[in-house]
């Protein structure tokens, strides 16, 4: 017996008799061969680690674009700290870690930059809209590589639906689900009080009596809550107190950071940099990288214009937006003679730089 197989052994023993099991995936799109050492979802996971989309990650806003301090989260230590915890909520549930932490690190691949403001701006000029959620499951499907990384069934699904109304196929999706919304409550909170948006006072007093006044106090709340109601059950969520709590607190954040506050004062700027660039490069097809210009002519100019600009970073946005559109210095040539009466070039600088 491989290791593999002994690891899928291990699942079927150990495993709720809710959880995912590995050697029952509905499987990939493209047939492989199985690894004798990782499991399905095992392989899921380590592709999506070293896929060029999650390094970009560390570069794309969470809520502060571009922020000055260095403890602020960006959308890569979001996706690490989701992982975490559904990882602790998956492990106690006795569900499959791996398949769990395969959602979690995938599910924000396809997110923007400049985070829901950048979302936002291409789902305002993009034909048929844009989600972060589906442009994810763009990612692993199609882009990275050239022609996606080939995950399991249950990965993109996973990755599909954990934002809006369609609940995840899996426990281990339903986890990721509501990890992220645990995470970025709380972690967002932190971020607004670190960067003077809110005081701890400013939160609501019911939410915080019933999660806890401090940071960790509300995720192990959140997390024990979640943990103790969804055992032994086939379906995950919190009991209606906690979960009230939760997303009354949510809301709050809406209505105070998301929305109209100082962390989301540079937001307009950040859609005109998008948008700018999405209006020159439909209209200037040929300005596009090879790759991308090569795509244009399968799936259409708009499509692969959207997919360029949601994979960049923020500062890879800006970059490309002052190239394009900010006015450079000009440096002036003029001939001159040297003593011996021979003609050089000259070249003299813009004294503004």
């Amino acid at each position: 017996m491989d290791i593999r197989q002994h690891t899928e052994a291990m699942e079927e023993n150990y495993l709720s008799e809710f959880a995912a099991r590995s050697n029952r995936s509905v499987g990939r799109r493209r047939p492989e061969e199985p690894c004798r050492v990782r499991t399905a979802f095992q392989r899921d996971r380590d592709r999506i680690i070293h896929s060029k989309a999650f390094r970009r990650l560390k570069h794309k806003t969470q809520v502060f674009i571009i922020p000055e301090g260095d403890h602020y989260r960006t959308r890569l230590t979001h996706t690490l700290e989701v992982a975490q915890i559904a990882r602790t909520v998956a492990r106690a549930l006795c569900l499959n870690e791996d398949l769990t932490e395969a959602i979690a690190l995938g599910h924000d691949l396809g997110h923007t930059p400049f985070g829901h403001a950048g979302e936002s701006a291409l789902n305002d000029i993009m034909p048929g809209g844009f989600k972060h959620n589906r442009q994810s499951l763009r990612v692993v499907e199609e882009l990275e590589g050239g022609t996606g990384l080939n995950l399991t069934w249950e990965v993109c699904d996973g990755i599909l639906n954990h934002t809006g109304l369609v609940r995840p196929s899996t426990l281990e999706g339903q986890v990721v689900k509501i990890a992220d919304r645990v995470a970025y409550i709380n972690h967002d909170i932190d971020d607004a009080i670190r960067g003077g948006v809110l005081q701890v006072q400013d939160l609501p007093a019911f939410c915080l009596d019933i999660l806890g006044w401090k940071h960790r106090t509300r995720i192990n709340t959140m997390v024990t809550d979640l943990i103790i109601t969804s055992r032994d059950k086939p379906l995950i969520g919190m009991s209606s107190e906690v979960w009230q709590a939760t997303d009354e607190l949510r809301q709050f954040l809406f209505d105070h950071v998301y929305i109209d506050s100082e962390a989301k004062g540079e937001e307009g700027k950040a859609r005109h940099v998008l948008q700018y660039l999405f209006a020159h490069w439909v209209k200037h097809p040929r300005d596009l990288p090879e790759e991308h210009r090569a795509r244009s002519r399968t799936v259409g100019v708009e499509r692969a214009v959207c997919d360029y600009i949601a994979g960049m970073t923020d500062r890879y946005a800006i970059a490309q937006f002052k190239h394009l559109f900010i006015p450079r210095s000009f440096a002036i040539s003029e001939n001159s003679f040297t003593a011996s009466g021979a003609v050089v070039n000259k070249k003299m600088s813009n004294p503004e730089g």
